[in-house]
């Protein structure tokens, strides 16, 4: 279940899917239509187990749960009440916050995306939190695309940053900022967010339209083609609340498949992964100088054969393949 905006792509799944098509995108009216919609089409489709994907699902899963007598499970994407986008709206994060302490110590299955936010969970409402961490299946494609197919340049290092919440605070202004400092290098960046406007405006004032590619969003294995070419995957996240503080972006995993070696920003989820598999190296600053500088190191330094077997076998180990045996354990168990 989800909702379908003018720009969503195409759904292509192996299990049968809806869309609700609303008549608000946004603010709090938005989220009412979202729940009461959601909640009567749950009332009145076969389910045996509900499946509320972060907190502004809960409030109408949770009373579907009840009314039908079903079970529920809380998959939680992240710390929700955290989030940049209600943190400085009182009011907002208060109504956010009452749902959630209404909601959640009645649950009895729940399950995050890493140990840092069922540590905060756990801290707050004394409940064991199950661990389920977004990786990536296995990169399979079948064909390889070359340069040449994708329209990038042999002759230049290939930079990267994906994913669909390219945001503010996620570290892709300063980013695009060093891209002052290096040459023969082309920074692709591939998704969707609320930046993306601002970087466009960035490339044409900085005048680095040679250096910097602003593709929109793509489906996932379309842009896993432009991913496995590159030299170096970017994920740089800014500690400026406690959601990106423990973060972990499936983008890492996504890297690691694709076989580049990560630069992250020191955040304490994302640095144990590049820090305990050697896949990369952490940048303290967000100053864009200090970032090429790393860049320019890690795209010359020549620890290109090391990096490449540490992530083989990171992405033995870190694939869905493995992840989702934690989960089908959590419904067994039900």
């Amino acid at each position: 279940m989800g909702r379908k905006l003018k720009n969503s792509l195409p759904l292509e799944r192996s299990y049968r899917t809806f869309r609700m098509k609303l008549m608000f995108t946004k603010g709090p009216i938005f989220y009412a239509e979202y729940n009461i919609r959601l909640f009567l089409y749950l009332l009145f489709h076969k389910a045996d187990i509900l499946v509320a994907n972060d907190l502004d699902t809960l409030l109408a899963n949770y009373l579907a749960s009840l009314f039908r007598k079903r079970k529920l499970v809380y998959d939680s994407h992240e710390y929700f009440t955290g989030v940049p986008e209600i943190i400085n709206r009182p009011f907002v994060k208060a109504s956010w916050e009452s749902i959630e302490k209404w909601i959640f110590p009645k649950l009895k299955v729940i399950y995050t995306v890493n140990e840092s936010i069922a540590k905060l969970y756990k801290d707050q409402y004394g409940k064991e939190i199950k661990v389920i961490r977004n990786v990536s299946n296995k990169l399979e494609l079948k064909t390889k695309k070359t340069r040449e197919e994708l329209g990038l340049p042999r002759d230049k290092k290939i930079i990267i940053l994906q994913g669909a919440g390219i945001n503010i605070d996620r570290g892709a202004e300063e980013a695009l900022l060093a891209m002052q400092y290096i040459d023969n290098a082309i920074f692709l960046i591939i998704g969707s967010g609320d930046v993306i406007d601002t970087l466009k405006e960035m490339v044409t004032e900085l005048n680095i339209k040679d250096k910097v590619l602003i593709l929109g969003r793509l489906p996932y294995s379309e842009m896993m083609h432009y991913t496995q070419i590159a030299d170096l995957g970017l994920t740089l996240d800014k500690d400026t609340n406690i959601n990106y503080r423990y973060s972990l972006p499936n983008k890492v995993f996504d890297y690691i498949q694709a076989g580049i070696p990560v630069l992250a920003s020191n955040l304490v989820e994302v640095a144990n992964v590049v820090k305990s598999y050697h896949v990369g190296e952490i940048v303290e600053s967000h100053e864009p100088f200090v970032i090429a500088k790393k860049i320019i190191e890690m795209l010359n330094d020549g620890q290109n054969a090391v990096w490449e077997e540490n992530l083989k076998a990171a992405a033995e180990e870190l694939c869905w393949e493995n992840e989702s045996l934690k989960l089908k354990e959590i419904y067994l168990g039900l």
